[in-house]
């Protein structure tokens, strides 16, 4: 992941669409997503696999907190840059 392994550890055994919309991807994160698919859960799958997923599939580096601090740095970043080139350039 892009963004980091902790994303992965965090989403991991569990369904992540919604966090993925909840985050703002851009347009070209969306495209990158299309890139690196390898495939689509088959619903029957879904429904047996998330029996079988419990706290301890989580990973051993995950916080279990819910939320992630990666997802501020980049809106952050770019405020921060937006700010620095209003005020130094224009």
């Amino acid at each position: 992941h892009p963004g980091g392994e902790e994303v992965i550890l965090e989403q991991g055994g569990g369904y992540s669409t919604e966090a993925f919309e909840d985050v703002g991807h851009s347009t070209d994160a969306r495209e990158m997503m299309e890139k690196y698919l390898i495939g689509e859960v088959l619903e029957k799958e879904k429904k047996s696999s998330l029996t079988a997923v419990g706290p301890e599939s989580k990973g051993a580096g995950a916080s279990g907190n819910g939320g992630s601090w990666t997802g501020f740095i980049i809106p952050i970043g770019v405020l921060l840059a937006a700010y620095l080139i209003y005020k130094y350039v224009l």
